[in-house]
């Protein structure tokens, strides 16, 4: 397998750290969405990332005769939840996500790069889906690199499931 020609690790942010949800569940076209950055492996086997949209928010309460809020309960079992603290100028060589997980970056930033040369920055408020688990090896490089941005640790939150399942996702 070879890179697509004309790509580069050089890549820009897709979009800026932080974009807010576009409807909060109280514009009448219905319930919110949540932008995410989903990595996956592509039809061609290279690892790739782009952004989604959560869908299937419902509104219930949390608990007893709470005010409703809008949830929505991804399926899976939960094989591990994590607290992850990447040091400064740490960065994870080229590696398969290790199960599918969402990561949450609760403080500082951090990156990801994959097989097809983009490279998105994330920060708190970016949500991240991996599931390059399959991922093909280019030039000797499997599944994507990743590491910590900026002068303070990047801090996050690490979900990962067992076996296999989708966040429920739109384009």
């Amino acid at each position: 397998m070879e890179r697509n020609a004309g790509q580069n690790s050089d890549v820009k942010p897709s979009r800026p750290v932080g974009t807010p949800i576009g409807n909060d569940g109280r514009a009448a076209n219905g319930p919110p969405t949540m932008p995410f950055w989903e990595m996956k492996i592509a039809p061609d086997g290279l690892s790739t990332i782009a952004q989604r949209q959560l869908e299937g928010f419902i509104q219930q309460s949390v608990s007893g005769d709470t005010t409703p809020i809008w949830m929505h309960r991804f399926p899976g079992i939960v094989k591990a939840v994590w607290f992850n603290i990447l040091p400064v100028g740490w960065i994870g060589d080229w590696h398969p996500s290790p199960a599918l997980q969402w990561v949450v970056p609760l403080s500082g930033r951090w990156f990801i790069e994959t097989q097809d040369g983009v490279r998105v920055e994330m920060g708190p408020g970016d949500i991240h889906w991996g599931a390059d688990k399959a991922a093909g090896i280019v030039d000797g490089e499997i599944g994507h690199r990743s590491g910590q941005l900026g002068d303070v640790p990047c801090v996050q939150l690490m979900v990962q499931f067992d076996g296999t399942t989708e966040p429920g996702v739109t384009v």
